[in-house]
């Protein structure tokens, strides 16, 4: 790696300093004091929702006349009412569980000594993402429920959004009495990242989100412990035993419900008993909501016959993460060809079948190696909002702590606590 500007790793240094001093304090607010301060800063965000929408304007004509992909677009694009539902997800987490505190396990030895393992903050949490403005929020909400204070490297695209945001955070906290620095924005260039991920002792975990490049630079060259989020190539698979009706529904909706999020369906495959009664059909209906066929060439004649976009797939479009109208769209012979497919080309994010055999959803949740799989529902529900956890701050496709949607207590780590009357070890 090369060097770093040594201006910027002290600035770093600073905020990483600042950032532990807040998480001493954090560590010791009582929920009630943590849930007031969330409700106020979601009253805060909506009142400043104009701002916000403002300087949102700012990043989306930059990223306009820098040719920023739709999707991306998408992604960053803030209006009133998504400022409101960002707010509604500082609530949602202000009516959740405080996992601080929380005893694990816990026994009486037979010396007497007690001993019980509870969940603590983890400290200082550093995020790394790209042009997703609700991730400042959601990481800042969670940061404070869970007793962390959060350096947030936003991308250079919601620049303008994220500092608005921040600012809002900020007041609000310092009005509630607790340190403003419990959430704090990193800004800069590539120096300012690589700094960082390199601040270990300062920061205690680096959660990077965003696409594959990001995510694999974060994990090979930081020296702070990584969370790792995934890119999702998630498939839908249209059993011989499929109800067609629902397999309609759950395809269009995990495809073009929102294309450009990393839980949107990338990969069509569908069971040769019924591709030529489900397929005239779902091509026509997702041809109509604008989406491109990636197919092969047994699915090439019910696209045409349907007036869908077509495409021959190539290699690497099965493994592709389109985040766009684009959809691979496979036939094949069994659900071994189904599970096989997946093995090669899926990502270990979101995988579902469609299926009324219950022994086929059996071997597809027992075989399929993701966070999630889903047994006849979309794609689109593995999100910490939709499961209950008021928002996430990542979706991990690892398999160390934390998998799935990260939330509350996937950001804190635990200590033993134990307690005696003078006992000592023979």
């Amino acid at each position: 790696m090369a060097s770093i500007d040594p201006e910027v790793t002290a600035h770093v240094a600073e905020l990483g300093d600042r950032a532990r001093v807040a998480s001493r304090r954090l560590a010791l607010l009582s929920r009630a004091d943590k849930d007031a301060a969330l409700l106020a800063m979601a009253d805060a965000l909506e009142a400043a929702a104009p701002q916000v929408v403002e300087a949102n304007a700012e990043d989306l004509d930059r990223g306009r006349a820098t040719g920023l992909a739709e999707g991306l677009l998408d992604r960053l694009r803030l209006d009133e009412g998504r400022v409101r539902a960002v707010a509604g997800a500082l609530r949602d987490i202000a009516g959740l569980p405080d996992p601080v505190g929380e005893v694990m396990r816990g026994s009486t030895l037979p010396n007497g000594l007690q001993i019980r393992q509870v969940r603590v903050p983890m400290g200082v949490v550093g995020m790394i993402y790209e042009a997703r403005p609700n991730v400042t929020v959601d990481a800042a909400g969670l940061g404070l429920k869970s007793g962390n204070a959060v350096i947030l490297r936003g991308g250079s695209a919601a620049s303008s959004t994220n500092r608005a945001l921040v600012a809002v955070l900020r007041e609000t906290l310092d009005s509630q009495g607790i340190p403003a620095d419990a959430v704090q924005l990193l800004e800069g260039g590539r120096d300012a990242v690589r700094a960082l991920m390199t601040a270990r002792g300062r920061v205690d975990v680096l959660i990077p989100r965003g696409g594959s490049d990001l995510i694999q630079t974060v994990v090979r060259e930081s020296t702070v412990p990584v969370i790792e989020t995934g890119v999702g190539n998630c498939h839908v698979y249209v059993d011989a035993a499929a109800d067609l009706d629902k397999a309609l529904a759950i395809t269009l909706n995990s495809k073009v419900h929102r294309p450009s999020v990393c839980n949107a369906a990338e990969s069509l495959l569908v069971h040769r008993a019924v591709a030529a009664d489900f397929l005239p059909k779902a091509l026509a209906a997702l041809g109509g909501a604008g989406v491109r066929i990636h197919g092969d060439e047994q699915v090439r004649p019910f696209a045409d016959a349907a007036g869908t976009a077509y495409e021959p797939a190539t290699e690497e479009d099965w493994g592709r993460e389109y985040l766009s109208l684009d959809l691979s769209a496979r036939v094949v012979d069994s659900l071994d060809d189904a599970l096989e497919h997946v093995r090669r080309y899926g990502t270990g994010h979101t995988e579902a079948i469609v299926t009324e055999d219950r022994a086929a959803a059996r071997r597809w949740v027992a075989e399929v190696d993701a966070a999630a799989v889903m047994v006849n529902a979309s794609t689109r529900f593995t999100d910490g909002g939709e499961f209950g956890f008021g928002a996430e701050i990542g979706i991990s496709t690892q398999k160390l702590h934390a998998r799935g949607p990260m939330a509350l207590p996937e950001l804190t780590t635990t200590k033993w606590v134990v307690e005696g009357d003078g006992q000592v070890r023979p």
